[in-house]
């Protein structure tokens, strides 16, 4: 059995106070399904963006995959991923953090 699923909504909001303890302060760019919603996280950077994408594992457990590659991106490469994303799913949530080490503010499993 996998871990227990928190709703998005809530998710959110500690992930964007962690931001704000971390230093890296973020913002809500687009709402999502409240309770279902997946994420997206841009973590903004000195050399441009980075995107992670939330999945979750066969065992049902959460991680995350940077889905713009393993280095950052221009803007407007970062924002043509997002859209195609919410294309394929409009429930997505989408933050983001200044983040100049390019991690994010709360813990997660990388693939």
């Amino acid at each position: 059995m996998g871990e227990a699923r928190i709703k998005a909504g809530i998710w959110v909001s500690a992930a964007l106070r962690l931001g704000d303890l971390a230093a890296k302060p973020g913002l809500i760019v687009r709402k999502g399904d409240a309770d279902a919603g997946g994420v997206l996280v841009v973590l903004h950077g000195r050399s441009g963006d980075m995107v992670l994408t939330q999945f979750r594992g066969m065992a049902g457990e959460l991680a995350w995959m940077r889905g713009t590659g393993p280095e950052p991106v221009p803007e407007e490469t970062a924002a043509a991923y997002i859209r195609k994303q919410i294309n394929f799913d409009p429930d997505l949530w989408v933050i983001e953090f200044d983040a100049p080490d390019y991690l994010p503010p709360f813990e997660g499993r990388m693939i």
